[in-house]
């Protein structure tokens, strides 16, 4: 017997919220003390996301080098220099730079 096949829209919408539950649980684990913990759910819904073709929740930062969730004040530090805002992995020391101001980007 042939399995059922699920579709496309059916199982993006199933990644974004497992991708959700996951995003909260490595901020609640970060705020813990369990950075490596962290690290594997962002890692986990990354690789969710790469599968469904959907993207992580609007909002949500994470180090793209160390994949630790990005926490101004806990895990990063976040500086606003020279029209950019630059942010600090405290776990790796990435660097993270984007404009700040809509008028500049043009």
């Amino acid at each position: 017997m042939s399995r059922r096949r699920i579709s496309r829209n059916a199982a993006a919408g199933i990644g974004e919220e497992r991708i959700a539950i996951l995003t909260k649980l490595s901020e609640e684990a970060l705020a813990a003390g369990r950075d490596d913990l962290a690290r594997r759910y962002v890692s986990l819904a990354r690789s969710i996301g790469m599968k469904t073709k959907t993207g992580m929740p609007e909002g949500f930062e994470y180090c793209k080098r160390c994949m630790a969730p990005l926490v101004p004040g806990v895990s990063c530090m976040v500086r606003l220099t020279g029209g950019k805002v630059v942010t600090t992995c405290g776990l790796c020391g990435g660097l993270r730079r984007r404009p700040y101001l809509k008028e500049k980007r043009k």
